[in-house]
């Protein structure tokens, strides 16, 4: 069983960075697709970057270049180092993972991005 827990979050000032950090206490073998999303307050959950277990990667247009995800399949840990932060990037970040034809999400943590 996937069971997610998310670390990492805070405040930072815009131009700072967070490094996000996932990791599957259920230990669940061979999880394909493992990524972030986030939700802010008023707005629909959206796709931030995802990694495969072979290394694909993908990221939202408004994290190129800022963003970058980064995964350890031996021991089920997913990272998101987060650079030059901006206010648009406060929100709920959200660990994710596909596996075995279900989704499974963490709990969540919060990043906000202020002066």
């Amino acid at each position: 069983q996937v069971h997610l827990v998310e670390s990492g979050g805070g405040l930072v000032q815009p131009g700072g960075s967070l490094r996000l950090s996932c990791i599957d206490s259920g230990r669940s073998p061979d999880i394909h697709m493992m990524g972030w999303y986030r939700q802010a307050p008023g707005k629909q959950r959206e796709m931030v970057a995802l990694r495969s277990n072979v290394g694909s990667t993908n990221y939202a247009d408004s994290v190129k270049g800022r963003f970058t995800i980064s995964r350890n399949n031996a021991e089920n840990t997913l990272d998101l180092q987060m650079n030059s932060l901006k206010p648009e990037d406060t929100a709920v970040y959200y660990c994710w993972a596909w596996h075995s034809g279900n989704a499974y999400w963490g709990q969540g943590t919060q990043v906000t991005v202020s002066s």
